[in-house]
C-alpha cells in the first residue's frame, strides 16, 4: 500500500461567498432595548498585516444581562427584540463594525456575577477552527476589576488586549474601538473553551 500524503485544509477563505450576511452587523434593527453602541474592529495578524477576508461573530446578553438562549436561567427580562448574535466579514482593511446595545451583567450558574462583556469568535484562512476571546468596555472600570475571566489573566498587557476602548464620552451613540491580534507583539488573549 502506498501512502499519499496530502495537504491540511485551513478554514477559509470563502467567507463572504458562504456566510456574508450585511444586515447581520446590526443587532439594533427590531428595535432593541438599551443603549445602543458601535463596535469598530481590526483583524490583524501575525505579520501586522490586516486580514481581509476574515469573519467575526458576536454574541451577548442583552441590556438587562440576559442570553437570548435557553439554558439562561437568569430571573432577569427577556428582550424579545434582541437576538444577541451577529456576524460580520471584515473588509479590504481588515476592518469590521457592528451595532449593538450595551449588554448588563451577567450572573452565572454559580452565582458569581461576570462584568459586561461581548463574546466573540474569529474565523480566517489560515486556522483549523475558530479562536474564541472575549470584549470588555473600557468605560466599566469597577465591574472589570472584579470579573472572574479578568482577573484570572496575570498580566495586565494581556488582561488589556480584551478591552475595548470607547473612543468618544460624549457621541450619542458611543464606538468602542477593539482590534483583534492574531499573533506576535499585543496578540489578543484568546479562551481554550
Amino acid at each position: 500500500m502506498t501512502l499519499i500524503l496530502t495537504g491540511s485544509q485551513t478554514v477559509g477563505p470563502f467567507f463572504r461567498k458562504g456566510l456574508e450576511r450585511p444586515q447581520w452587523s446590526d443587532l439594533t434593527t427590531e428595535g432593541a432595548a438599551g443603549q445602543k453602541i458601535h463596535i469598530a474592529g481590526d483583524l490583524i495578524d501575525g505579520q501586522g498585516e490586516a486580514v481581509p477576508d476574515g469573519l467575526v461573530e458576536i454574541w451577548q446578553a442583552n441590556a438587562a444581562g440576559k442570553y437570548a438562549h435557553p439554558a439562561d436561567a437568569q430571573d432577569k427580562p427577556l428582550d424579545p427584540h434582541f437576538r444577541g448574535f451577529g456576524r460580520v466579514c471584515t473588509d479590504a482593511q481588515g476592518r469590521f463594525t457592528f451595532t449593538t446595545v450595551l449588554p448588563g451583567a451577567v450572573t452565572d450558574a454559580n452565582g458569581i456575577v461576570h462584568a459586561p462583556h461581548i463574546n466573540v469568535s474569529v474565523f480566517s484562512r489560515g486556522l483549523l477552527k475558530r479562536l474564541i476571546t472575549r470584549m470588555y468596555f473600557s468605560d466599566r472600570a469597577a465591574e472589570n476589576a472584579a470579573d472572574p475571566l479578568l482577573q484570572s489573566i496575570g498580566h495586565d498587557d494581556i488582561r488589556h488586549t480584551l478591552i475595548g476602548t470607547r473612543l468618544d464620552d460624549v457621541a450619542a451613540v458611543p464606538t468602542y474601538r477593539f482590534a483583534i491580534i492574531l499573533q506576535g507583539d499585543g496578540e489578543t488573549a484568546f479562551l481554550d473553551v
